[in-house]
């Protein structure tokens, strides 16, 4: 029951709410639009309510290996508080990867609350940064991932309508989707894609 959970939840995420990104990044690495998720899984950490940023932090790297299994394949850690200098100032990026398929730098940053707009320049000037000064003549330009407790989708749509920076917004989840509201959304979507004679309950069940 519990793989079968899982698989509904990755269905959930994948098909139900494909993932959100900038025009820039989509003219950019147009290829991206398969390598990252709408929300990402981290029932692992068993964060407690009521956690904060370095409690994230601290659990996703104890746990490197399980997030690395759920970012994807080709997916390699750099550094965590990655020091970016501009000017006279020092400045940390949360957490920064490499990804071998798409030749560039990715950019993560944690936020335990709500996403609100003003993130996502913080993040552009993060990756206008590692472009400037650490890429290499032969990687893409970086991408950036804010990775949120939760997200308004109107306003994701807006803020990403005009955003400069070839950036996405995700959220995380620290446990399980409720099976119950899954089947329910799979219903709703065969019902609009598949029609009367497709069964939801034949994904579920298998």
């Amino acid at each position: 029951m519990l793989e079968r959970q899982f698989r509904t939840a990755l269905f959930e995420r994948t098909i139900l709410h494909p993932v959100k990104v900038s025009p820039v990044l989509t003219q950019i690495h147009p290829e991206a639009l398969s390598v990252f998720k709408d929300s990402y899984l981290v029932e692992f950490l068993e964060l407690p309510d009521g956690h904060d940023e370095s409690d994230l932090h601290k659990g996703l790297l104890n746990r490197l290996k399980e997030f690395l299994i759920k970012l994807g394949r080709d997916f390699c850690f750099v550094g965590s508080e990655f020091p970016v200098q501009v000017g006279n100032r020092d400045f940390a990026l949360d957490l920064l990867f490499f990804h071998r398929g798409l030749n560039c730098m990715v950019a993560i940053e944690l936020k335990v609350g709500r996403f609100e707009p003003e993130y996502l320049g913080k993040l552009g000037f993060y990756l206008e940064a590692l472009d400037r000064d650490v890429k290499k003549v032969h990687e893409n330009p970086a991408i950036g991932v804010l990775l949120c407790a939760s997200k308004d989708a109107e306003v994701v749509e807006y803020v990403l309508s005009r955003a400069l920076s070839p950036a996405m917004i995700a959220e995380y989840q620290t446990q399980l989707p409720d099976k119950k509201l899954l089947q329910a959304k799979l219903h709703e979507f065969y019902l609009q894609n598949v029609g009367e004679e497709g069964d939801p309950s034949d994904f579920c069940d298998q």
